[in-house]
């Protein structure tokens, strides 16, 4: 056929995506120009530009002689061509004296190879500068562990675990695009992946709930619900047995063991640690849901969630607490005399012994040390140096400890206005909350110590390839992968094979240190790094424990800084670990680079009842 078309006198004339081409996300991108169309696709003329998601426009240019509405006409009639067309649709369109007219559609079939990375979520899970050794065991341990959930939610499938994430800049970035595909597997919205993303947008954003697709998966999703509804009773089982797999690996003689042995435990210490690594996911999941669900019960009976005590009356949880136990020996040590303080810190723990006078304070100390010597600044970097490791930080830290404030009595169960018909339900929920807030504390520290048993394994085998002259010394072989010293034969034949790549990785891991991260990068290169600095003056973040407070600022990028910190300062931190916990205590407020409403700076800054900003 010949398709005869009117040609139009075009006072304005442009094209339009129903979805971005060059990002692969659902918005809807329009350029236009005045006059002809040939203006914009031949002559090559610089058009305006629009961009909507949701019914709202998110870019538009500063100054247009194009009318408003014509251009909110445009998206809206893109979105209804794309939904009949099932399909993302590129189209032309001009408008004249006669009104607005398509003259051509096609679809879009560049954006399904797009890949998009993101570390709005990696950089809460998986924070700051990560060594080489590092990620390569995290990325097999901790996203194996997050497919298996997935194949119990949407059965077998073709996703490694290299393909949930890769590093930019020594960062985790995570692979949104794999996971959008996940959710709508499931059923969710096209518009998942922004939704993820936690893009901005207009009103008509689209709700985060199941479809008509997700019913196929129905079994499988209420077999996994059932699974998940008495997933307690697994943690119960699973965590006795981890507790003495974990032993075995402590008691392993790592300064008899030869290279091949080592490496050997090494993947058997990754087979229980992933074990650990699903529990350590499936728990904290467990317990947003139920704290979502008690928030919106309290809500309907007019309580505020902040000021509600959910583990009232549950002491066994301090038994996980550092900020409990460093309380105990901060009043102990302030206990001595003055002599006897000074000659504490003058001299180390393990001769405090041979003073009677502080023999009780090096037995609490050791005690300290044997339930939280695995802590560092971060509990997914190995190679941080561990409290157990640093005796000379932790009495310092004893020393300078301030317990926090009591800062009002909070409402408990009891106090709650339940009328008979809800006393059922609500006490159900409660109880489920509490019980997975103290299961994720059990859970979360057991895998950080295990997980911290990498670190003299791995030092065990650098002190092997330092006595062959491959490494200068043993933490170097925090820059190589976990592939690379499986194969030191290969390095052996070039002597500096080893040295060379971890200077040069020395010296980009340095240079990495201060850039400016993009939040997300298109596609599998990286975009040039960006000098840091060039921020605005206002910041903005995510509330996530209500007040307001005004006092000096104080930035602590390690723990080792934790001395810096007045008590009223405004806590300044990339991030927040279990470890971190005891500068809360004299904080004014806190400010975090990273995290969301169920982070560990949000619960523990709700806790002590002090202001929070993250992200």
């Amino acid at each position: 056929a010949v398709v005869i078309q009117e040609m139009i006198d075009a006072r304005v004339a442009g094209v339009a995506f129903s979805k971005n081409p060059i990002t692969g996300l659902n918005e809807v991108i329009v350029e236009a120009v005045e006059g002809s169309g040939i203006e914009l696709v031949q002559a090559g003329k610089t058009p305006d530009r629009w961009a909507a998601r949701w019914g709202g426009l998110i870019q538009q240019p500063e100054s247009t002689r194009i009318d408003r509405a014509l251009i909110l006409k445009v998206i809206k009639q893109t979105e209804e061509i794309a939904e009949d067309f099932g399909a993302p649709v590129d189209l032309e369109w001009v408008y004249g004296a006669e009104g607005l007219f398509w003259v051509q559609v096609r679809p879009i079939t560049t954006t399904a190879e797009i890949t998009i990375y993101s570390n709005r979520i990696a950089r809460e899970v998986l924070p700051g500068l990560i060594k080489p050794l590092v990620w390569s065991i995290n990325t097999p341990l901790v996203n194996r562990a997050w497919i298996d959930l997935f194949t119990e939610l949407i059965g077998p499938h073709p996703i490694r675990p290299e393909d949930l994430a890769r590093t930019f800049y020594f960062r985790a970035y995570f692979n949104m695009g794999v996971i959008g595909q996940i959710f709508e597997l499931l059923g969710f919205p096209p518009e998942s992946l922004e939704l993820l993303l936690g893009l901005e947008g207009g009103a008509d954003r689209p709700a985060f709930k199941p479809t008509r697709k997700t019913y196929r998966h129905l079994p499988r999703m209420l077999r996994f619900l059932i699974d998940k509804l008495r997933f307690h009773r697994a943690v119960e089982q699973e965590l006795p047995k981890l507790k003495q797999a974990y032993t075995r690996f402590e008691k392993f003689d790592l300064a008899h063991s030869a290279y091949e042995d080592i490496l050997r435990k090494v993947e058997e210490l990754i087979d229980v640690t992933q074990r650990a690594a699903y529990l350590n996911i499936v728990v904290p999941l467990l317990m947003s849901v139920y704290n979502a669900a008690l928030k919106r019960q309290l809500s309907d009976l007019g309580v505020d969630y902040a000021k509600f005590d959910l583990m009232a009356g549950m002491e066994e949880l301090a038994a996980y607490e550092p900020t409990v136990h460093l309380a105990a020996l901060n009043s102990r040590f302030l206990g001595l005399d003055e002599p006897l303080q000074k000659r504490a810190l003058a001299s180390r723990p393990e001769n405090w012994t041979k003073e009677p006078d502080l023999a009780a304070l090096a037995r609490d100390f050791h005690s300290f040390l044997d339930k939280f010597g695995h802590l560092s600044d971060s509990g997914n970097d190995f190679s941080s140096q561990p409290w157990r490791e640093n005796h000379e930080f932790v009495l310092k830290m004893i020393a300078n400890f301030s317990p926090p404030e009591t800062r009002g009595k909070k409402l408990t169960f009891e106090d709650l206005p339940l009328k008979s018909g809800q006393k059922i339900l609500v006490r159900w929920i409660y109880q489920q909350a509490r019980q997975y807030r103290y299961q994720r504390e059990a859970v979360s520290s057991l895998y950080t110590a295990g997980y911290g048993l990498f670190r003299p394994y791995f030092l065990a085998a650098g002190e092997n390839l330092a006595a062959r002259g491959l490494l200068d010394k043993a933490d170097d072989i925090f820059f190589l992968t976990f592939e690379e010293i499986k194969e030191p034969d290969l390095a052996a034949g070039d002597r500096d094979h080893f040295r060379n790549a971890v200077a040069l990785r020395k010296r980009d891991l340095e240079a990495a240190a201060d850039i400016q991260l993009p939040e997300l990068i298109y596609g599998d290169q990286a975009p040039p790094p960006r000098a840091a600095g060039s921020l605005s003056t206002l910041l903005n973040g995510i509330a996530s424990s209500r007040g307001y407070y005004a006092g000096p600022v104080t930035v602590i990028q390690s723990m080792q800084e934790f001395d810096r910190l007045n008590p009223g300062d405004v806590l300044v931190i990339p991030y927040s670990d279990v470890s971190w916990t005891p500068l809360f205590g004299k904080a004014g407020a806190v400010i975090a680079e990273s995290g969301g409403l169920l982070s560990h700076s949000s619960i523990v800054a709700r806790e002590f009842n002090i202001p929070c900003v993250v992200s």
